[in-house]
């Protein structure tokens, strides 16, 4: 008997679950439950993760989390348990599949389904943020080679085993081009290894306008965290209802399952929530666990009775639908299909994909990284400085040094100095000043920040400079090292540089 861990949730949550576990019963679906409670009452025990500690042996034990919605209290200092078991768990990767059950419930799009796989760990949902000044903050946004090489490859991984013929990256390289453009370079490299399927990169804002307008162009779409979020969201509300959709968070050792959806307290104990996206999110989970059988019998009940018109209140509709019913009797509606199929939403029959191949490429492929040269040729430094920028500019003349010079001072990515013309210069300046420091080349001038400079600094010349701004009491608040990588830059001009 296998073991999986189950955790209630908030809100609607435990009535979900209830009504899962009632299917999975009289599906004569063989698991061992070990159950954790998470969420709103462990943080205010002060868990600010919403998770004990000693949960962590329990997923240790199981290595599958069954989770219904939870309630992260409003305000400082909770972590989101989502972001926390993602990445303490290596949950890298987020599946979400979205297929419309058209013409049983209400959409304009028949022919929807599409998945949207997102990496999971990086990016802004990192929750690395910081406050420098009275009126400046700042959210990282976090993204590596391994992360993006891990998602784009699982994302080809599963459109070979699920028959699926495209994948679509999207991303903001136009914009960000060092970090959403490492993950279009990484598709586009990775993209060579699977000819069979089809590829192609769209810029995320008209991307997910066009996932709104038009998802049947869509087959499976790799992104980023936070668009990842959003446009999933987007194509579940445009299915039909965010409530029906479920997701699967994938590692390489855990796997956890659940609704996409909140955990709606103003409806819960009430009888009324619809627990379709929960039961999807089983139905992944049995797939995943090799119970392929199982899988398509739930999957099937579950259509079957959407198909009946027999509808929970969130997905009524007058005309379409013939009966509303609670999650009980919605429930009770699944189990008695159970070994029925639908007629005309698709059926499902869940099997192990027969072509191991793409499972040995990812197994056994091990590329040569290359160690490329690095080289500190300056630093950013971000300045909370209120005496202005003329006054600013006469403090920096005083600075000598025969290794570095202040090459620009910018404002939010906007060169405030030197300028050619004064009017170009912004009437306001909020936020942090930040001076781009470049080392001098052979001839005393500042170096070319584009084309690889002749010289190397060190940590300890960028501490001996850094004692000018102690001495003048400029409160810096924070430094980049600006890097070249075999003569590349590792960083963006400012606007106007």
């Amino acid at each position: 008997m296998q073991k999986i861990t189950i955790a209630y949730g908030d809100g609607i949550g435990p009535e979900i679950m209830e009504s899962v576990l009632q299917i999975l019963k009289n599906a004569e679906v063989n698991l061992d439950y070990n159950i954790i409670e998470v969420g709103e009452n462990i943080y205010k025990k002060g868990f600010n993760s919403g998770l004990m500690p000693s949960a962590w042996q329990d997923l240790e034990n199981s290595k599958i989390l069954l989770k219904a919605p939870i309630t992260t209290p409003q305000g400082g200092g909770y972590k989101s348990l989502n972001v926390t078991l993602r990445r303490k768990l290596g949950l890298y990767s987020n599946i979400r599949p979205v297929r419309s059950f058209y013409p049983f419930i209400k959409t304009n799009f028949s022919d929807m389904d599409l998945v949207i796989i997102r990496e999971n760990e990086e990016d802004l949902y990192t929750g690395v943020e910081h406050r420098h000044s009275q009126d400046s903050y700042q959210c990282l946004k976090i993204v590596t080679k391994q992360g993006c090489e891990k998602i784009v490859r699982f994302a080809f991984e599963y459109a070979i085993k699920n028959n699926r013929k495209k994948v679509s990256c999207f991303s903001k390289d136009n914009i960000m081009k060092i970090t959403d453009g490492l993950l279009h370079q990484v598709f586009d490299e990775i993209a060579q290894e699977y000819p069979q399927i089809d590829n192609d990169h769209h810029i995320i804002d008209i991307a997910t306008a066009r996932v709104a307008a038009s998802p049947q162009n869509f087959d499976v779409i790799v992104t980023t965290n936070l668009y990842g979020d959003i446009i999933s969201d987007v194509a579940a509300e445009i299915s039909g209802s965010v409530g029906l959709a479920g997701s699967a968070n994938i590692g390489n050792e855990y796997a956890m399952f659940e609704a996409i959806h909140g955990s709606a307290p103003d409806i819960a104990n009430q009888d009324i929530a619809n627990p379709s996206g929960l039961i999807q999110a089983s139905i992944m989970m049995l797939s995943h666990m090799g119970m392929y059988d199982k899988a398509s019998l739930i999957h099937n009940a579950l259509y079957k009775t959407i198909e009946d018109g027999i509808h929970t209140a969130d997905i009524y509709q007058d005309k379409i639908s013939k009966k509303k019913v609670g999650t009980k009797d919605f429930t009770s509606a699944v189990i008695n299909n159970l070994g029925s199929n639908p007629l005309q939403l698709k059926r499902a029959n869940f099997c192990k994909n027969s072509d191991d191949k793409s499972k040995k490429v990812l197994a056994n492929k091990n590329p040569i990284k290359e160690v490329q040269n690095k080289t500190l040729i300056g630093f950013d430094l971000f300045l909370d400085y209120n005496k202005g920028l003329d006054t600013l500019i006469n403090d920096l003349k005083k600075l000598e040094s025969e290794i570095f010079q202040v090459k620009t001072i910018s404002c939010k990515g906007l060169v405030l100095w030197p300028v050619s013309d004064k009017h170009m210069i912004p009437n306001s300046v909020s936020g942090l000043l930040t001076l781009r420091v470049v080392a001098k080349d052979a001839t005393g001038r500042a170096s070319n920040i584009i084309n690889n400079p002749k010289i190397n600094i060190s940590h300890q010349d960028i501490i001996n400079i850094l004692q000018y701004f102690v001495q003048n009491n400029l409160d810096f608040v924070k430094l980049e090292g600006l890097y070249h990588f075999n003569g590349k830059a590792g960083y963006c001009a400012n606007q106007g540089e």
